[in-house]
């Protein structure tokens, strides 16, 4: 079984579309549009995840869709930590149609630039109200932000986080990035109450990408992890920018292929199953 833990829908006119850099990807990206790359890849399920149109109907777009389509095992739909009705959005969100797939919520927080946003009394109380719902939180975040992540996580023990794109390291800037990535994912990767997304890193790497840029950040978030607390997305369409699906999740493979098989269930399936609480069978129950 393999489950793609992050992946996008989109129409041409998402307003952060219009960046002239983003020109290759400004297009309508629908499931018609990916359903032959999962069934080439042999992808089981998906997740969903809000694509930065930062409403509600968004949402409650994603989650019809995922009432009528079966490979959308889950939603990570949107919602804002400075919400003073976020009970009442969630549980809106859960009476509409499909809203059973509800599995968490995001926002755009790596737009955020206020170095005290996450240690605001009521972003943090936010995010334990989402804990409490029965929701992951999605991070969504730049490196320069993780430090102010591991402070809001430890304080919000009652939540499951999951870090989208490993904290999108700078890759392209080589030991140096390296170097500034681990020391700032660490302290968050210690957090018992975290996993990780590996995904969105050849964007991260740039158009000159190769396994051997990628492979030693999914080698330090195994040893920082470990492959209960890891699971792989594609970041399709985004991933579009400089490789296709095919390509995403065939690095991901590669760079997977020295672990145990029952590693590669965890990373390729479990942690996703078990963290977003999909009503898939655990990898492992499978003949």
């Amino acid at each position: 079984m393999i489950v793609d833990a992050h992946h996008h829908v989109w129409t041409a006119d998402y307003p952060w579309l219009s960046a002239p850099d983003l020109a290759p990807i400004r297009r309508d990206y629908t499931l018609a549009d990916l359903t032959p790359q999962l069934e080439a890849a042999g992808v089981t399920a998906t997740v969903l995840v809000e694509a930065g149109r930062c409403d509600a109907a968004e949402t409650a777009e994603f989650l019809a869709l995922a009432a009528t389509a079966p490979r959308i095992a889950g939603v990570v739909g949107w919602a804002s930590l400075t919400d003073p009705d976020l009970p009442a959005t969630l549980a809106a969100y859960r009476d509409l149609p499909g809203g059973a797939t509800l599995v968490g919520v995001r926002d755009q927080l790596q737009g955020v630039d206020d170095p005290e946003y996450l240690a605001r009394p009521d972003v943090r109380a936010a995010m334990a109200t989402i804990g409490g719902a029965g929701l992951a939180y999605d991070l969504v975040v730049h490196v320069r932000q993780l430090a102010a992540c591991a402070e809001a996580v430890r304080a919000t023990p009652g939540t499951v986080f999951v870090l989208d794109h490993l904290g999108k390291p700078r890759i392209g800037a080589g030991a140096e990035g390296f170097a500034e990535w681990r020391a700032a994912v660490a302290p968050l990767a210690a957090c018992g109450n975290v996993v990780a997304k590996l995904s969105g890193l050849l964007v991260e790497a740039g158009p000159g990408w190769d396994v051997s840029l990628v492979r030693p950040y999914v080698d330090t978030a195994l040893e920082l992890l470990g492959a209960e607390r890891l699971m792989i997305g594609s970041d399709w369409p985004v991933c579009e920018l400089v490789a296709s699906y095919s390509e995403a999740l065939g690095t991901l493979d590669a760079c997977l292929r020295e672990l145990s098989a029952d590693e590669r269930a965890a990373v390729t399936a479990g942690t996703a199953i078990r963290t977003y609480r999909l009503d898939l069978a655990p990898a492992s129950d499978l003949p």
